[in-house]
């Protein structure tokens, strides 16, 4: 849109920031299913909803549920750089296997990691902070068009997970997890029904897999999250720890 300077009324004004009655959408959507949650949040905001997916080691499930629903919403690939190349080529197989049309890989801002890391060495140094700048901040920045989206985190990952409400508030957005209350058994059943592929590094043991450095094989009596930045005393990456920045740069 053309702003003549000498006409302030050709200057938008900015949205006033929604307010969510959260309480009254949990409930509401408590005992619903996957694909109705989707429907849902689809709902909540028509045209303005995404899908955040790692591609990771159970991310076909929610993206078999999106694609049944709608299959060109926006789902948004967190690409660090630091992935293992089995998990791009499963972003690949996946997306054509589930007829996904708006897949969007989103990448760090190249002038942040110039100056933030320079010898690609953050993720070993300071791993809070490498994965502010590689998921965190690209991530907020994406977000910045919509005004929910959705996640395929669930409650028997266990940790802060345990407790993981159905809908929650993101700053001025609202957040789905449409799988929260499905259990390990009833996740693996919709991949034996749907005849999902599974993640090529779980047949070497991997249980949740990230970037290389965080990502390793959990302990034979260890929770499935184990193997994610194993003995640092850190659980999240840091996109679920909080409402996003309102806006970072690029």
């Amino acid at each position: 849109m053309f702003i003549d300077p000498e006409n302030p009324e050709t200057i938008p004004a900015a949205a006033p920031p929604r307010r969510f009655n959260v309480a009254a959408l949990e409930a509401e959507l408590a005992q619903a299913s996957p694909r109705d949650i989707v429907e849902a949040a689809i709902r909540f905001a028509p045209g303005r909803m995404a899908v955040v997916s790692s591609f990771g080691a159970e991310s076909a499930v929610l993206l078999k549920f999106v694609a049944e629903v709608d299959p060109s919403l926006p789902v948004l690939f967190l690409d660090t750089q630091w992935l293992f190349k089995e998990t791009l080529a499963y972003r690949d197989a996946l997306t054509a296997r589930l007829g996904l049309t708006d897949v969007r890989t989103v990448t760090p801002s190249p002038s942040a990691l110039a100056i933030r890391d320079p010898k690609r060495d953050l993720a070993f140094r300071d791993r809070d902070a490498c994965c502010e700048i590689r998921k965190v901040a690209p991530l907020a920045a994406e977000l910045a068009g919509f005004d929910g989206w959705m996640s395929g985190r669930k409650r028997y990952h266990g940790g802060d997970r345990a407790a993981l409400p159905i809908v929650e508030e993101d700053g001025r957005r609202l957040k789905f997890n449409p799988l929260a209350r499905l259990s390990r058994p009833e996740l693996n059943a919709v991949f034996a029904t749907a005849k999902l592929p599974r993640h090529p590094l779980e047949s070497l043991g991997f249980t949740s897999i990230g970037c290389v450095p965080c990502t390793h094989k959990p302990s034979v009596d260890g929770s499935i999250r184990d193997g994610r930045w194993s003995g640092l005393g850190k659980t999240e990456c840091g996109i679920h720890l909080g409402p996003l920045p309102a806006s970072a740069d690029r």
